[in-house]
């Protein structure tokens, strides 16, 4: 069982001065978060992608490389990388750079994104929303697999003979999380590449996502992956620690209640209703059991702990009682609970020993081709360049 924490890079004013943080500023606390959780012995970091203020996460490969160099075991991850309005070569070419830079410390979560105005910003369509996710991720799998692609799609320009460069480590691609909570289609294909499936347990009902992740469970079974209860199944989750129940929730109180998103619900009423935990380590223990009983035994538990205008130090404070006061009692918990077998979720040491046992992993060496990425000999390595007449023209 993986626990780790996973944000968006969010900004929003200070409850008390109504001054949001700067970018930069922002930034920054994202890292010392992240650096944190890996001296406190979490398992995951993850962060997302987001475009749109009031959010600074655009970046994810630049954030998880730079983190790669500054952490030490925690294992990497996007908490959303876009695989509607990010070309599938780039991601595949990105994130095998992260995963070499991390030692494979590195897997991914794919999702559609959720802001309408992006889509255009990237020069697609929000009602091509699905085709692209499936279209997109059916090119990433085979680039990630395939030394030489011969492709042909809808969204984007056909590949000849296509390496994409780095090739993943040890040959064995990041695992991939494809993150969903509403659509069929997303849960189907995580259970045709035997993939695993994320639902961001927050903000909706409790257990409001459950039909998905059973959907995703029978499908998983169905394509020959494994058991149904087998299937690799992660959660979000949100959570505010205090010592005393009452003072995690007059300390959480002003952020909640300034965060639009949380608008016209109360924080008693959302405690109750969704997954927010609020309260003391073993409330929070309690509230987190409760997932694993809904959704059966699952892989990952994330949780965001320092949304919007949240001090850096506060955050800090979170990740702290997370990994000492939470995180112990629940991998122990969950442990005894768990039915015989239930696999753990994937890392590149765990795919590296499926894919060849006790042998040494493969090197990757693709081959020089004709295709799309080699030009051909280059006109002016035979020119003088003292000779201007023997230069090439270009029109």
């Amino acid at each position: 069982m993986q626990f780790g924490i996973f944000g968006v890079g969010d900004i929003a004013p200070d409850p008390t001065t109504g001054i949001p943080r700067s970018e930069a500023q922002r930034i920054q606390d994202t890292i010392r978060v992240a650096k944190a959780a890996d001296q406190a012995g979490l398992d995951v970091f993850a962060f997302g992608e987001h475009h749109n203020p009031p959010f600074v996460a655009s970046s994810p490969p630049t954030m998880l490389s730079y983190l790669a160099a500054e952490t030490k075991q925690i294992l990497l991850s996007t908490s959303v990388t876009l695989i509607t309005t990010n070309d599938p070569v780039k991601i595949a070419e990105d994130y095998a750079f992260v995963q070499h830079l991390a030692k494979g410390r590195l897997d991914i979560m794919l999702g559609r994104g959720n802001t309408i105005p992006v889509y255009p910003w990237f020069g697609q369509n929000i009602r091509d929303g699905v085709p692209l996710a499936l279209e997109n991720y059916n090119l990433l799998h085979r680039l990630w697999r395939e030394d030489v692609v011969d492709w042909k799609g809808k969204y984007r320009t056909p590949l000849q003979g296509f390496t994409a460069t780095p090739r993943p480590l040890d040959g064995v691609p990041p695992f991939v999380w494809h993150g969903a909570i509403r659509t069929p289609e997303i849960a189907e294909q995580a259970a045709y590449y035997g993939n695993g499936y994320f639902a961001n347990h927050i903000l909706a009902p409790n257990f409001h996502f459950k039909p998905l992740v059973d959907f995703y469970r029978q499908r998983f079974e169905h394509h020959g992956h494994g058991r149904a209860q087998d299937a690799i199944v992660g959660l979000g989750g949100q959570a505010f620690i205090a010592a005393k129940s009452q003072d995690a929730y007059e300390r959480f109180r002003p952020y909640f209640e300034h965060y639009p998103m949380f608008r016209g619900t109360s924080l008693e009423q959302a405690t109750q209703a969704t997954p927010l935990s609020v309260g003391s380590p073993q409330e929070v223990i309690e509230k987190t059991l409760t997932f694993q009983e809904g959704f059966g035994d699952y892989q990952r538990q994330l949780w965001a702990i320092d949304i919007g205008s949240m001090p850096v130090d506060i955050a800090l404070e979170q990740v702290e009682l997370l990994a000492t006061e939470v995180v112990p009692v629940l991998r122990k918990e969950m442990n005894a609970r768990r039915a015989p077998d239930v696999p753990d979720a994937p890392t590149h040491t765990s795919l590296v020993k499926a894919a060849y046992g006790n042998e040494d992993p493969r090197q990757a060496r693709p081959r020089p081709n004709s295709g799309d990425n080699t030009a051909g000999p280059l006109p002016y390595l035979d020119s003088d360049p003292a000779n201007p007449a023997s230069m090439p023209r270009f029109a």
